[in-house]
């Protein structure tokens, strides 16, 4: 999968942002994080055909995961930022979701989340 991300910046603490991921087919999609020095963690996915959405822990209630299938595109609409939220967030594909939840995916080229207090 060819994925191109687009979305991310500077925002302050309560802000919203929205992430969007556009894929070069249809595939279960979602985003991982990496803040410094911290391994890559799942955030957020959505499955190829039902639309089934999984969350981590820490951004449930928080963020939301949608899919354009006419466009293939994904969204992370990311409210109530906190900084601990602030990472590199990467775009993430595969033709399984549960794959995808495990890492084993094709990646975007990340973009930057900075929530400051």
């Amino acid at each position: 999968a060819q994925l191109v991300e687009s979305g991310g910046g500077l925002v302050q603490r309560g802000d919203s942002l929205r992430l969007s991921c556009a894929a070069s087919g249809r595939y279960a999609m979602g985003w991982f994080r990496q803040a410094p020095g911290q391994e890559r963690e799942f955030v957020a996915a959505i499955a190829r055909i039902a639309g089934t959405r999984y969350y981590s822990d820490s951004v449930k209630g928080r963020f939301t995961i949608s899919r354009d299938n006419a466009r293939n595109t994904a969204y992370l609409q990311m409210n109530s930022l906190k900084p601990e939220d602030t990472a590199v967030y990467y775009c993430a594909a595969s033709n399984v979701v549960e794959q995808l939840r495990d890492g084993r995916a094709s990646w975007g080229q990340g973009t930057q989340v900075t929530v400051s207090s």
